[in-house]
């Protein structure tokens, strides 16, 4: 399944997490070159179509522009990189809050920003931002999280609104308790054969970011899996 990305160049932010190599994977499998911005030392060599750049904070606003300033012409930017805490309110300090926002929304807002940029010089691209099942149906409990989460849904929204005349479909998948090593070893004892896979929710980035997706854009798209 190539949808029109051979030879194609993609950002893919947290490229090296658990649902960040399904995707990864999925690219490379139909055709395109995938740029990883990667927040310390390169430390391997991943697969071909795989280029890596070390000691990019994404949380750093001219680090994000300088990398993207320096990519070829995009056709899609994924923004993966992100992270969770979860407390209850009471236990939550503002850093921690902070911490939250610059981690999943601070991130996704300058690498939309600088995809935004790249993308109006070429005539138009695709942005897949992950928000999170927590942000559309709260639990409590993680509540910074839920909060950066929610500013992550705004913000696909709303950009996909203003950048519709330029060519460029901005959307998000929103999934719940990814099925990755990380959430099996904090939680051994739920229920992981409900939660989505890496490898489902990559088919689903794949396609929203590709070509063939020419209609939909400032969508939410739920990747609950049965959980």
């Amino acid at each position: 399944m190539t949808l029109g990305l051979e030879g194609q160049h993609v950002v893919i932010t947290g490229g090296t997490g658990g649902l960040g190599q399904a995707v990864v994977q999925a690219f490379v499998d139909a055709g395109a070159i995938c740029h990883l911005p990667v927040h310390g030392p390169v430390a391997i060599q991943l697969a071909t179509g795989v280029e890596q750049t070390g000691n990019v904070d994404l949380t750093d606003e001219h680090a994000v522009a300088a990398y993207y300033a320096g990519l070829p012409s995009l056709s899609a930017s994924i923004h993966l990189a992100g992270g969770y805490q979860g407390a209850p309110i009471a236990e939550t300090s503002r850093a921690d809050f902070e911490r939250q926002l610059q981690l999943n929304l601070v991130t996704a807002f300058l690498c939309c920003r600088e995809a935004v940029k790249a993308m109006r010089r070429t005539g138009g691209g695709r942005i897949v931002n992950v928000g999170s099942r927590a942000s559309e149906v709260p639990s409590g409990g993680a509540v910074a999280y839920t909060i950066s989460k929610a500013g992550v849904a705004a913000l696909t929204r709303s950009l996909a609104e203003e950048v519709r005349p330029d060519g460029i479909l901005v959307n998000a998948v929103v999934p719940s308790i990814i099925d990755t090593p990380a959430n099996r070893a904090a939680m051994p004892k739920a229920a992981m054969d409900r939660w989505p896979k890496p490898a489902d929710i990559a088919r689903t980035i794949l396609w929203i970011a590709s070509p063939e997706n020419r209609l939909t854009s400032g969508a939410l798209i739920p990747v609950y899996g049965n959980a």
